[in-house]
């Protein structure tokens, strides 16, 4: 399942409308996880990052931000983007399992969940339980609940371009992405869903303590997250 998601993730797709729109969609993540870094000395994991491309918003709440990402174009691409400032640094995941025990405050998992199978997420909780230390949290968001439609997150990218000034080329967008590789691999795979019990009870069965926050990361209300601590 990663695999094909990942190959995906590392060719060129059309997931963004434009320009404009990946911009925004990557400055309010940003924004949003700069506000749980918890102080200028933090030491934060953005696991699945993406393009990342307003990094240096995060970046400039913390000490160290480590962006790790498992497509070797996006790594290629973060390393250049960021090349120029030392408090970022771009990783591969099998560099991510070499980091010291308990050296991390802040571990970041945004809208991933959804194409890992439930024991892949497992193990990568048990590593995030280890690499943070035990005042640290980690943020899992933009989560999936069964019985959440296309249409919804449709709706939720509507109401984001109109708010951005991309909605036109958003409808164009939505056409595009229903005849394209994702909504094939979508259908075809499916995605890893979780309502809020079976997601607390993923994270307290990795030595969490979690509970849901009122509000998701990013546009999508119809989509969950979680704040944990290790116990």
């Amino acid at each position: 399942m990663i695999s094909d998601w990942l190959a995906f993730w590392d060719s060129p797709h059309s997931i963004y409308a434009n320009a404009r729109h990946k911009d925004a969609h990557y400055r309010l993540i940003a924004q949003d996880i700069a506000a749980l870094v918890p102080g200028p000395n933090a030491h934060v994991l953005d696991y699945g990052s993406g393009e990342a491309l307003h990094a240096d918003l995060v970046a400039a709440a913390a000490e160290q931000l480590f962006l790790c990402e498992a497509s070797p174009g996006l790594c290629s691409f973060l390393e250049g983007r960021f090349v120029a400032n030392p408090k970022i640094r771009v990783l591969a995941p099998h560099e991510v399992a070499r980091l010291p025990e308990r050296s991390l405050d802040l571990i970041v998992l945004h809208s991933v969940t959804q194409y890992l199978t439930a024991a892949g997420s497992g193990a990568l909780l048990a590593l995030f339980h280890r690499l943070l230390k035990s005042d640290g949290l980690l943020l899992v968001s933009d989560v999936v609940p069964p019985g959440l439609w296309a249409t919804t997150d449709a709706w939720a990218l509507l109401r984001f371009a109109a708010e951005n000034g991309f909605l036109v080329e958003a409808l164009y967008g939505l056409v595009r992405t229903r005849f394209s590789d994702y909504w094939r691999l979508r259908s075809n795979l499916g995605l890893t869903r979780y309502d809020e019990a079976a997601m607390i009870d993923k994270l307290t069965a990795a030595g969490f303590t979690a509970r849901r926050t009122e509000e998701n990361i990013g546009h999508n209300p119809a989509r969950m997250a979680f704040l944990a601590r290790p116990r």
